[in-house]
């Protein structure tokens, strides 16, 4: 699919939703300015950015995020993640409870999911998502939400 293509694809999704969820993989890709997933991941937080909007993500996402500078050791680069990542307008960071924890659980049990993944989902769930925008198909397994893979855009 052409790259105009894929966004406006990724646009009629979005325009469905009022409250998505965002996996760690869509801040990733736009930090990294990812040349085959920037666009798409570009589209995603102009919507998000927008009023009425809003998006939610687990700290486990912050967890992955800032993986890659403290391994190399770039404090500034943890620093600027920071900066960037608290003050994004219209992302609400969930910090996970025994209720998320509980719902991880069974997800985790009941869909074969990964901790980190099953934390990402029960965030969704607890806070009415009903879109989550990842590149990771296990969420597919999940009724809960609607599932939006950059890949099937490509």
């Amino acid at each position: 699919m052409e790259g105009g293509a894929c966004e406006l694809e990724a646009k009629e999704l979005l325009s469905r939703q009022k409250r998505i969820a965002l996996d760690s993989n869509i801040f990733i890709y736009a930090l990294d300015k990812n040349p085959k997933y920037l666009a798409l991941a570009n589209e995603v937080f102009a919507w998000v950015e927008r009023t009425g909007h809003s998006a939610v993500t687990s700290t486990v996402t912050m967890t992955e995020i800032l993986v890659k500078p403290y391994r190399t050791l770039e404090a500034k680069s943890v620093r600027r993640m920071y900066a960037v990542l608290l003050t994004y307008p219209n992302v609400e960071w969930v910090v996970s409870d025994l209720e998320v924890a509980h719902t991880a659980a069974r997800l985790r049990a009941m869909h074969r999911l990964e901790t980190p993944d099953a934390l990402q989902a029960a965030t969704a769930i607890r806070s009415g998502a009903t879109l989550l925008v990842t590149n990771d198909a296990s969420f597919e397994r999940i009724p809960a939400f609607e599932t939006l893979l950059l890949d099937n855009l490509l």
